[in-house]
């Protein structure tokens, strides 16, 4: 799979929640990740519950540009969304 994203939105996601893109990548790796689709009314988007190479569980938002993945967003996940990542 190839990843993408653009990359003034990666340095402004890392200044505003510490996680970059290329870690982020991770958590499609993860065998225990958790996606769900985002309604985003413009394309369709998902969501991904996951760990990345630091045992940090993220919430990754992306969408797919034919067989690339287009990473959006990127951040910690809350204390909720982990126990949630957690338990399943």
């Amino acid at each position: 799979m190839n990843y993408k994203w653009d990359p003034s939105k990666a340095r402004n996601n890392l200044r505003k929640h510490s996680v970059s893109f290329a870690d982020a990548v991770a958590v499609f790796a993860d065998e225990r990740a958790l996606t769900i689709p985002d309604d985003h009314p413009d394309e369709e988007r998902f969501i991904t519950l996951g760990v990345d190479a630091f045992d940090r569980v993220l919430v990754v938002v992306y969408t797919y540009r034919g067989e690339t993945i287009r990473i959006i967003s990127a951040r910690k996940a809350t204390a909720r969304e982990r126990k949630q990542y957690l338990e399943d």
